[in-house]
């Protein structure tokens, strides 16, 4: 198995060097939103003008600002005024992770039962991640969701070359192995690629460093705390570990051996989550 690990993790670094890997990318009606609401003079019908062309996720932003994350006794049945409700640039990370999910699909049945199994605990991560980042922080919960959502994307191209490696494939453990040891840095390239702000990028390849000391609460902090809380009730090797070693705790004011449920809404966060189902 290390040698196949090895081999594979060479391989794949390789490509990344020389450009010859393919990387994911975001759908085009994601582009475009983000393209337009990064103009200062954007324009909520522009908004909607380019959303509108996307029917299902115009419906889930409608349906977002109908929700009681909003808390708006009014009801929204149109897109422009979802748009104002929740505010162009809430609307356009919103957008572009609810576009993301139709890159978590594959041709093979193992490959796309891992892949939705990924995007369900990213969805997770990110609703926890909004929450967090909402009631601990001056963060913005929206791009705390955005990065919840992208803090693993780089699992999908080792995905991507196992499909094409039929041993590997075969080989569940290796292969989780190998996703564990290549995803943070394939997920900083791609959100790099992908233009994403500077204070997403570095999510992937800082949310498992729970030794980093940094001076302030920030994206990847809150991803990570997010990330361990997903974790609790099961036997993941995370909720064996002293969280009070964990500094990201404490820069969040969250006492590590506090139960998550008082510390956190988890109803909030499990409605965030059915939102973006």
């Amino acid at each position: 198995m290390a040698n196949l690990l090895e081999k594979v993790a060479l391989d794949i670094i390789a490509a990344i060097k020389n450009d010859s890997i393919v990387l994911p990318t975001l759908p085009e009606v994601a582009l475009r939103v983000r393209d337009i609401a990064e103009d200062i003079n954007c324009t909520i019908p522009q908004l909607a003008k380019v959303m509108t062309m996307d029917a299902a996720l115009s419906a889930r932003v409608i349906k977002v600002a109908n929700s009681p994350l909003v808390r708006s006794p009014q009801e929204v049945t149109d897109l422009g005024t979802a748009i104002a409700r929740l505010g162009i640039n809430f609307t356009a990370n919103l957008a572009v992770g609810l576009a993301m999910e139709q890159m978590f699909q594959a041709t093979t049945d193992i490959v796309d039962k891992r892949m939705r199994s990924l995007w369900s605990h990213s969805m997770e991560v990110a609703s926890i991640s909004h929450v967090l980042a909402q009631h601990y922080t001056k963060l913005q919960p929206d791009q705390a969701l955005l990065g919840g959502l992208v803090h693993k994307i780089g699992a999908l191209p080792i995905l991507a070359y196992a499909e094409d490696h039929g041993d590997l494939l075969s080989d569940a453990i290796a292969l989780d192995k190998l996703i564990e040891k290549l995803h943070p840095k394939l997920g900083e390239h791609i959100l790099s690629a992908w233009k994403f702000p500077k204070e997403l990028r570095n999510v992937p390849g800082q949310y498992l460093k729970f030794d980093r000391v940094v001076e302030k609460a920030d994206y990847a902090d809150v991803v990570m705390v997010a990330n361990l809380q997903s974790y609790l009730g099961t036997d993941h090797a995370y909720t064996k570990m002293d969280w009070n070693e964990i500094s990201a705790f404490k820069r969040l004011g969250l006492a590590p051996d506090i139960e998550m449920s008082e510390a956190l809404n988890l109803d909030e966060g499990e409605n965030i989550k059915g939102l973006l189902s």
